[in-house]
């Protein structure tokens, strides 16, 4: 697996005006991701018996401090990227910070999507939120005790939250998408040291069971993170197409390193 790899099809996603080209890009990015884990897990499971076989292992990722609005909505995306590469995620109570479960290349993986994603999306949404197109709409809000929501006047606050909300909606279809679209691949895998035809799928599923062990035996979460809370029930008008729009386009606002564990994101 090569992350280098994944980071440069980033790149050249953040770089193009052509939504189809930044489409590809992403996409076969997240093929590259999955037939990746496919092929370590295979390794993983011919060399058993080396010393250096890899094992599961847990890494923290700053979202950001205590109270900030986008942190919701970046551990969602968070969590959207993680799933499509085998990872198990717990949640801080305070939402300041996320640890991931898995293979060292997954979480490889993990990283270097997550923190292009997360940077596009906050410049992103705030590009949305300059034009203004937001100010003459309304969006329907949670009323506790109430079956239906209530229709009231967009904020900038509430339009951000329905931008992001859309936008980690489309992300997240995107990446099964295409995660399944390289699962097809799986077959033309090669055979094992005994002739054998290995069964890509198969050796997945043992690693995903060997993560959920280890996050099973590892993780001290309580209870069930519950995501954003917000007034914002679901995401219409504008801010929903403004934000599915972007996500479909996934491109950066400008060029920057991919941090590593540990770096925090804006929000």
């Amino acid at each position: 697996m090569s992350l280098d790899r994944i980071a440069a099809l980033l790149a050249k996603a953040e770089r193009t005006d052509n939504e189809a080209e930044a489409e590809a890009y992403l996409v076969k990015a997240q093929q590259l991701a999955t037939l990746a884990s496919v092929d370590l897990a295979v390794a993983r499971a011919r060399i058993a018996r080396r010393e250096a076989r890899q094992q599961p292992e847990a890494r923290t990722t700053t979202i950001g401090e205590k109270g900030r609005r986008a942190n919701p909505h970046l551990i969602s995306l968070y969590i959207a990227v993680a799933h499509a590469n085998d990872a198990k995620v717990d949640v801080a109570t305070n939402s300041t910070y996320v640890i991931g479960y898995g293979m060292p290349a997954d979480l490889d993986v993990v990283e270097a999507m997550f923190s292009s994603l997360a940077v596009h999306m906050v410049h992103a949404g705030q590009g949305y939120l300059a034009q203004g197109a937001w100010r003459s709409e309304t969006y329907v809000a949670a009323a506790p005790g109430r079956r239906r929501g209530q229709r009231r006047p967009h904020t900038a606050q509430t339009a951000r939250a329905a931008f992001y909300r859309a936008y980690v909606s489309r992300i997240s279809e995107r990446l099964e998408q295409a995660r399944q679209d390289a699962l097809a691949l799986v077959p033309d895998l090669p055979a094992d040291d005994r002739g054998h035809r290995v069964d890509g799928a198969l050796v997945l599923r043992r690693k995903a069971t060997e993560v959920a062990g280890f996050h099973a035996s590892s993780s001290r979460a309580r209870g069930t993170w519950t995501g954003y809370a917000g007034a914002v029930r679901r995401a219409s008008g504008s801010a929903a197409d403004a934000g599915r729009g972007a996500a479909s386009r996934a491109r950066l606002a400008k060029q920057r390193e991919l941090p590593g564990p540990g770096a925090a994101l804006p929000s």
